[in-house]
C-alpha cells in the first residue's frame, strides 16, 4: 500500500494544512506530486522541503483554463497522471440570513466546482494512460445539517458528484471516493469557538490529526484499494456514528465516559 513509485499526483490546496500532510505522505511513498495553490510561498517551502517528488503549480481551482495548466504541467514533468486529491476549501460559518449570495456562490465555486473542474481536467489523462484514482475531500457535514449552510451544501455535492465520477468512469480504470473527516484541528478552524464542543462530542474524545487522514488518502490511491469507488469514507471518531446517542448515555449512566 505504501509503494507509489512511478505515479503522478495533483494535489489542490497542497500548500498547507491537510493538504500538505497528504503532499508528504504521497512523495514520502514515491509518487511524484504537483502541489496545487494559490498560496505561492507556502507552496514553494513545501517544495523546498519535500526534494524532487514534489514541484508547486500556481492554481486557482475555480480556472478551467488554470487546471487544464496544471494537467499539462504533471504530464509534461511525469509522462502520467494517476492521482487527483481535491482537496482545496474554505468555510464561511454564517448562517442563511446572513450569508451574501457573492459569498454562496464562491465557497461553492472553490469547494464543489473546483473539484468538477479537476475531474474534468484529470479524467482525460489517466483514461489515456493506466487508469487512476480521484479522492474529493468532503466532511462529515455532508451527512448532517452543519451551521455553515454553504459549506454543507458544498461539502453534501461532493458526495454526489464523487458518486456521479464513479459509475462514469468505472469502465475506463479511475476510481472515484470521498474521504469525509470530522474535526481536524487545522487553519481553517484553529480558532473556531467550535473546537471545544466538538471534542466534547466525539466518542473518541480528541480531534482527528491530519496524518491520520492523509494516510486514509494514501489507502485510497494505492492498488489496496483497487476494488473500492464511490465511497464515502468518514474518518470522524465516531461522531456521525452517533455522537448525541452517546451523550445521551453518558448522561443516564447507561455509557461510561
Amino acid at each position: 500500500m505504501t509503494d507509489l513509485s512511478g505515479r503522478a499526483a495533483i494535489v489542490t490546496g497542497g500548500a498547507r494544512g491537510q493538504g500538505a500532510a497528504e503532499v508528504r505522505l504521497l512523495a514520502e511513498c514515491g509518487a511524484r506530486v504537483l502541489i496545487c495553490d494559490v498560496l505561492e510561498d507556502e507552496g514553494h517551502a513545501l517544495v523546498n522541503d519535500i526534494g524532487s517528488n514534489a514541484r508547486f503549480h500556481k492554481l486557482d481551482v475555480t480556472d478551467s483554463a488554470g487546471w487544464a495548466a496544471a494537467a499539462a504541467a504533471l504530464h509534461d514533468w511525469t509522462g502520467r497522471a494517476d492521482i487527483l486529491v481535491n482537496n482545496a476549501g474554505i468555510i464561511n460559518r454564517t448562517l442563511i440570513a446572513d450569508t451574501e449570495p457573492d459569498a454562496w456562490r464562491r465557497l461553492l465555486d472553490i469547494n464543489l466546482t473546483g473539484a468538477f473542474l479537476g475531474v474534468r481536467a484529470m479524467a482525460p489523462l489517466m483514461q489515456s494512460g493506466h487508469g487512476g484514482s480521484i479522492i474529493n475531500i468532503s466532511s462529515n457535514s455532508a451527512f448532517s445539517g452543519h451551521s455553515d449552510p454553504a459549506y454543507t451544501a458544498s461539502k453534501w455535492g461532493l458526495r454526489g458528484l464523487t458518486k456521479s465520477a464513479a459509475m462514469e468512469f468505472a469502465g475506463v480504470g479511475i476510481r472515484v471516493n470521498a474521504v469525509c473527516p470530522g474535526l481536524i484541528v487545522t487553519d481553517l478552524n484553529r480558532t473556531s469557538p467550535h473546537l471545544g464542543p466538538m471534542v466534547g462530542m466525539t466518542p473518541a474524545g480528541r480531534p482527528g490529526e491530519i496524518e491520520e487522514v492523509a494516510k486514509l488518502v494514501l489507502y485510497l490511491t494505492s492498488d489496496a484499494s483497487r476494488f473500492v469507488t464511490g465511497e464515502d469514507f468518514v474518518i470522524d471518531g465516531g461522531f456521525t456514528a452517533g455522537a448525541a446517542y452517546r451523550r445521551v448515555g453518558v448522561e443516564t449512566g447507561i455509557l461510561s465516559s
